[in-house]
């Protein structure tokens, strides 16, 4: 890789909800918390602080520190279960929410599997997201098309972070439930509408010229 810098895992899942909030967060250091990202923390807390235990054939490691230094990234998994007979391992990410239409978690949680494969020198076939708000746990295949999806991320975000540009703001829906709203204040975007007045001024008179 020609840029040294390892992209954190969550700056992935920044990235695929909005750009302008992944270059807030990563290339600006702007930080801000709302209800919902305190809810967060708190479970991710609660899940990542707990000691490694073995129950039924299977190991739970808290915790973990990983990195694929071939994709550039690096990060923490809230929780690894290893099958302790075959050695299988996979992700469970923990979510305070429930499931999305699109695909955001999904990434991110692809993302955590590829770095297990290139830690371990395992194929990752699947991982698991729990919700909190439906308190229920979701499989998630790592099919190819999941993988190839973040990938691409993957490299959406390394460019966007050597660039180090900010995207501009524009308000969608989704900006409402962003703990970065006040700051970015996509819906006051400026406009400056000079340039094109002044330039609507000087054809009036230009035509107005030219009918005497």
């Amino acid at each position: 890789m020609d840029d040294t810098r390892l992209i954190p895992l969550s700056a992935l899942q920044h990235y695929a909800f909005c750009p302008r909030q992944c270059a807030l967060i990563h290339n600006e250091q702007v930080w801000s918390e709302n209800w919902l990202t305190a809810q967060g923390q708190q479970l991710h807390q609660r899940v990542d602080h707990g000691l490694p235990e073995s129950r039924k054939g299977i190991r739970y490691e808290r915790g973990v520190e990983v990195s694929a230094p071939s994709l550039g990234l690096t990060g923490k998994l809230d929780l690894v279960e290893v099958e302790i007979s075959t050695g299988v391992s996979f992700p469970v990410e923990y979510k305070r929410g429930k499931p999305k239409e699109d695909h955001i978690d999904l990434i991110q949680l692809c993302a955590q599997a590829l770095c297990l494969e290139e830690m371990l020198s395992i194929e990752v076939s699947h991982g698991a997201i729990w919700y909190w708000q439906t308190r229920h746990r979701h499989q998630v295949e790592i099919t190819v098309a999941l993988r190839d999806e973040t990938y691409g991320i993957i490299e959406a975000t390394r460019q966007l972070l050597i660039s180090g540009i900010t995207p501009k703001a524009k308000y969608e829906k989704k900006c409402d439930a962003c703990s970065l709203y006040e700051l970015c204040n996509p819906k006051l975007t400026f406009r400056d509408k000079s340039r094109s007045y002044v330039k609507s001024i000087y054809q009036e008179t230009v035509f107005e010229e030219a009918e005497k």
